[in-house]
């Protein structure tokens, strides 16, 4: 059974580049959920389908092909025969990505793959982050992380990556957080979920970071 990595936190936290760069130093796989939720919400763009009803965005999921492969250039995301890796960050898909990660039919049919995908790995362990992982997809995971930094830096950092205008990108992260919020608490570490604040930490840093604890709780 590889040993499984939660990384939970708020949007900006750098929970994917962070998670993916830790991944690999460890020699573990790596599964992005968040990415699922953005192919998912891409399905429901291209097909036309209102990301508010509920109903229809749940229909989508009979026919869901969802894929992920972990290359030397990164995790390649596909949608059935599509490329979605690049398409999935638009910024129409993360203004309403929250919508469909909300519902709870959804929540549960992706938790359950996600879980079908950890128990499948054959790597000696792997990393897996996003929204639930440390509490409700794999709260029984070896090494359990909350990634959090300041509000202005993770802002910051959003802006760095996306460069539509901070002020945008402010509006925008609060208002991801404002929604997520209402599914599940990512800002508060429940018990035995061992935080990990990167504000005065670079990029080296905080993959080091989580590294280490790894390191330091499992055996090698």
């Amino acid at each position: 059974m590889a040993v499984v990595v939660a990384v939970d936190g708020p949007a900006g936290s750098g929970k994917s580049s962070v998670s993916r760069a830790a991944s690999r130093a460890l020699g573990y796989a790596f599964l992005d959920t968040g990415a699922a939720y953005r192919a998912l919400t891409w399905l429901a763009l291209e097909r036309g389908v209102d990301t508010a009803d509920a109903d229809a965005v749940v229909a989508l999921l009979g026919d869901f092909a969802y894929t992920t492969e972990v290359t030397d250039a990164g995790t390649v995301v596909r949608v059935g025969d599509a490329d979605v890796t690049i398409a999935i960050r638009e910024p129409r898909v993360s203004a309403l990505v929250s919508d469909v990660a909300r519902i709870p039919e959804v929540r549960t049919a992706l938790n359950d793959a996600f879980r079908r995908l950890i128990r499948a790995s054959d790597a000696p362990g792997i990393v897996v982050e996003g929204r639930d992982i440390t509490t409700v997809v794999a709260p029984d995971a070896e090494v359990r992380i909350l990634l959090t930094a300041d509000e202005a830096v993770r802002i910051a950092r959003r802006s760095a990556e996306l460069a539509p205008g901070a002020a945008s990108t402010a509006e925008q992260l609060r208002e991801r957080d404002r929604r997520d919020a209402q599914v599940v608490d990512f800002l508060t570490a429940a018990p035995g979920v061992t935080t990990i604040d990167s504000t005065h930490l670079d990029f080296a840093g905080t993959v080091q970071a989580v590294v280490e604890l790894v390191h330091d709780t499992i055996p090698h």
